[in-house]
């Protein structure tokens, strides 16, 4: 059983293997995207705080899903060139998965696992996010309601704690 984050494997936009160890001592914000939802203009306070604290050891980690309402229909290059275009994404994207069902990515099971939220552990929606600390541990879950914005002083508490 993962005992944190850097435990896992997954895919990047471009479906090349990446390590999680690779972001060891970075504070994360891990949210599952789409492009085609209403929360979809969050990715531009995801990509404000990005650029605001990634200097301290910040990292966004975009994963794509298409489980909600067909959302994300596109394939990775197309998700890559729409996030690029419309709000000038520059943290780390990784390959569509499923954060759901018998398909879930093992790494959404083990993010359930870890904060399974007010309304159990399935995630509701699109824009779910799951704050991550220095040590990979999961310490925040947000419903997609949340702005990223609203979760800049967890972020900034973290940068400093550690």
């Amino acid at each position: 059983m993962a005992q944190s984050i850097y435990d896992f494997t997954v895919a990047d936009i471009k479906k090349n293997p990446v390590s999680l160890a690779a972001y060891k001592g970075k504070v994360l914000l891990i949210v599952n995207t789409a492009t085609h939802c209403g929360f979809t203009p969050q990715y531009e306070g995801l990509e404000m705080l990005y650029k605001r604290y990634r200097e301290q050891g910040f990292e966004v980690l975009d994963f794509p899903c298409n489980q909600f309402g067909h959302q994300t229909p596109e394939v990775e290059s197309e998700i890559a060139s729409f996030c690029q275009l419309h709000y000038a994404v520059s943290f780390p994207q990784f390959a569509k998965i499923e954060v759901n069902g018998e398909g879930a990515s093992p790494l959404y099971v083990w993010l359930k696992q870890q904060k399974g939220g007010t309304f159990g552990s399935a995630i509701k929606w699109n824009f779910t996010k799951f704050l991550v600390d220095r040590n990979g541990h999961v310490v925040a879950r947000y419903s997609p309601t949340t702005k990223p914005e609203k979760i800049e002083k967890d972020i900034e508490k973290l940068l400093k704690s550690q």
